[in-house]
């Protein structure tokens, strides 16, 4: 019988839980923006997802050069892929605003950039540069995490036009949107948009306007004047491709686990625990087994996870399972490394590199 997709036929050498990476199916995934986009000059990638240097520069390869990250460990990793374009979607305060100067000075073949929304944040900034910092001003269209709202941002658009501050554009970011209907979802981005839009079309000079997370950006994909940030979509997960099924994407990553114990004559244990799958989500469960589509979840606890199946008659300790992750972002920061998949394969390991939070100024 052939094989899942997502089997490894060394699975003997590989230690679990594991973190698997299926590189054939991210470039597909690669492509499949750059066709929704029109072009890879109108994507900005997230890059929270994988934090890893390979995939980066699989993008790069594919003619992407603008990218997006939330932290100064991302823009790190970033800036040594000497990625042209980096924004850290984000608003920095207190010595993170002196870490972005220090990659800014690390990396001058990088161009930095990030966001504020509030007039505290362009004070502090303007206490601190010396030259001119490119800034986008984050606006909340809906998620209310974030940003400012549309109609009282023209203050914020009057602090920026000195010679310090440069005023790149406008960014917002629209996770609340998750009409899993496409027709309503275009709705929902027209309504939630339209105060965005009453503020930027009125300017003088055009700026830049990222938008869109991984469910929306196809659909700001047909607003030509709008730059694309997806991140979830260049590894997938189970709780994107149940709830979205019209969004055309592979699952790219997966978490090898073994059963270990059989605690009931219906149940299995596996070691698979909430410190190697991300449990957040909980009205989900944080991870699906394809082999093992009637299992129930029995209990989940730091390094175990028991499930209830027919098919605990059929399994032994020591068997090799695959798990979908609902929430792929959280899941891959657990993971130091991932095992890479090439023709059923694991060749060889890359590390998660901004996985690892930056602590000083120093470390920079």
């Amino acid at each position: 019988m052939m094989p899942y997709w997502f089997e490894i036929n060394n699975h003997d050498q590989i230690l679990s839980p594991a973190l698997l990476f299926y590189p054939e199916r991210i470039r597909s995934n690669i492509q499949t923006m750059i066709e929704i986009a029109g072009s890879p000059e109108r994507l900005r990638p997230h890059v929270k997802t994988y934090k890893c240097r390979e995939i980066v520069k699989m993008q790069m390869d594919a003619g992407i050069t603008r990218f997006k990250c939330s932290t100064l460990a991302e823009a790190l990793m970033l800036g040594r892929c000497k990625a042209p374009d980096v924004l850290i979607a984000y608003p920095l305060t207190g010595p993170n605003q002196n870490g972005l100067l220090q990659l800014i000075n690390k990396f001058p073949d990088t161009s930095f950039s990030t966001l504020v929304d509030h007039p505290d944040q362009v004070a502090q900034w303007k206490s601190k540069l010396e030259d001119p910092l490119r800034v986008y001003i984050d606006l909340d269209v809906g998620m209310h995490r974030t940003g400012i709202k549309p109609e009282l941002a023209g203050e914020l658009v009057s602090l920026l036009e000195g010679k310090q501050l440069s005023l790149a554009g406008f960014h917002a970011y629209d996770g609340h949107i998750r009409d899993t209907d496409p027709d309503n979802r275009k709705a929902s981005v027209k309504s939630s948009f339209s105060a965005a839009e009453r503020l930027i079309q009125p300017l003088k000079e055009p700026k830049t306007f990222i938008t869109g997370g991984s469910i929306t950006f196809p659909v700001h994909a047909s607003y030509p004047d709008r730059e694309l940030s997806p991140g979830t979509t260049l590894l997938w997960d189970q709780g994107y491709g149940k709830t979205f099924p019209d969004l055309d994407f592979d699952i790219a990553a997966t978490l090898l686990t073994r059963v270990i114990s059989k605690p009931g004559p219906d149940l299995i244990c596996t070691d698979l625990g909430y410190k190697a799958v991300a449990s957040e989500m909980k009205h989900h469960d944080p991870v699906c087994f394809p082999q093992l589509p009637d299992a129930k979840f029995a209990g989940h606890s730091e390094e175990h996870l028991v499930l209830k199946t027919a098919d605990a008659r059929n399994l032994k300790p020591g068997d090799v399972l695959y798990g979908f992750p609902w929430h792929i972002c959280p899941t891959v920061a657990m993971h130091a490394k991932a095992g890479i998949v090439k023709n059923h394969t694991v060749t060889e390991f890359w590390e998660i590199t901004s996985r690892n939070r930056i602590y000083s100024t120093e470390s920079i």
